[in-house]
């Protein structure tokens, strides 16, 4: 992990934190919530050795990055521009893209404003979702999962963090990291997980280490939760945003990753959108599915080595 470099960028107004190694292609990856460039630690030092150079941000309202107060600071236009930006300032025309979970929803959304700048697309965990003209993202939501479902539950500012600030950062990042509930992901009533008592201390899968989770502990200690929960709270915005993308198809060449797991794939919506053929349809140059037997939500991690062939597989082609 020493070998990987670390700067920071002056983009779009901010200035952000990127880890880098490798000489050669930029592979650039982009994180999910609650996560940092760390999640990619694997990818980054396995593609790195492999002739790529590996580049992987903290985003917006993430870890050493910039964390703008405004919660309209945080659309697809303003994240979509950091990384237009951040492509910019490594000196090249095109990247291959790979995301997982929030930083999927923005790498659809720089294959659908920039598609120039992408040569191929690794998506992890959530496909592409076009554009309901008839209803807006969050309202949908609420009809279809109730007003307890995540997304639901994270739209009023101040609220969901100040739930997660009654947990040290520690407990609220094993609590997501090691949860494989399937199904959409419906908080309780009584409020987000605060700290247990140490006789029922999270025990961690074998693919995450103490190290790892204080890591990220300690930057959400920092920055605290309101710039990744910004990004949800402006989902309906960024709908009435994009009104004039409605019915656009993605056209760079796909291949999506996901657990059998996953707590998106196994939504009643979504995997009956991925096997319709509905997600081929908006994603005419989707050239695999791959859905990695008993692994979940965060499949960078718990399936690492695998996910890290399938990229290398795929980008290897181009």
């Amino acid at each position: 992990m020493e070998t990987i470099e670390h700067k920071t960028v002056e983009v779009n107004g901010i200035k952000m934190h990127v880890a880098e190694k490798g000489e050669g292609p930029v592979v650039l990856f982009l994180h999910g919530f609650p996560e940092l460039w760390y999640t990619w630690r694997h990818q980054i030092l396995s593609l790195s050795s492999k002739g790529y150079r590996c580049v992987a941000p903290d985003l917006r309202g993430y870890g050493d990055t910039d964390v703008p107060s405004s919660v309209s600071s945080y659309t697809c236009f303003h994240i979509v521009g950091d990384i237009v930006a951040l492509i910019d300032s490594l000196g090249v025309d095109q990247v291959f893209l790979v995301a997982h979970d929030w930083g999927a929803i923005i790498g659809w959304y720089l294959c659908m404003f920039r598609p120039d700048r992408v040569k191929a697309y690794v998506c992890l965990s959530v496909p592409f979702l076009p554009r309901n003209p008839n209803v807006k993202p969050v309202d949908a939501m609420r009809a279809l999962y109730g007003d307890d479902y995540y997304i639901c539950r994270f739209q009023e500012p101040g609220k969901a963090e100040a739930e997660f600030g009654k947990a040290k950062p520690e407990h609220v990042m094993k609590k997501m990291f090691c949860n494989r509930a399937t199904g959409p992901p419906i908080l309780p009533k009584q409020g987000m997980p605060s700290n247990p008592p140490s006789t029922t201390e999270i025990p961690l899968p074998n693919w995450l280490t103490q190290e790892d989770v204080a890591y990220f502990a300690s930057k959400f200690e920092k920055t605290g939760f309101t710039g990744p929960l910004n990004y949800y709270r402006n989902m309906n915005l960024n709908w009435e945003l994009t009104a004039a993308w409605t019915g656009v198809q993605i056209k760079v060449p796909v291949k999506f990753i996901t657990g059998e797991l996953d707590m998106v794939y196994t939504s009643p919506s979504i995997k009956q959108y991925i096997e319709s053929g509905a997600f081929k349809r908006d994603v005419p140059n989707l050239q695999d599915v791959v859905v990695q037997q008993g692994v979940a939500h965060f499949n960078n991690q718990e399936a690492a080595v695998d996910v890290t062939n399938h990229i290398y597989d795929f980008i290897n082609k181009f």
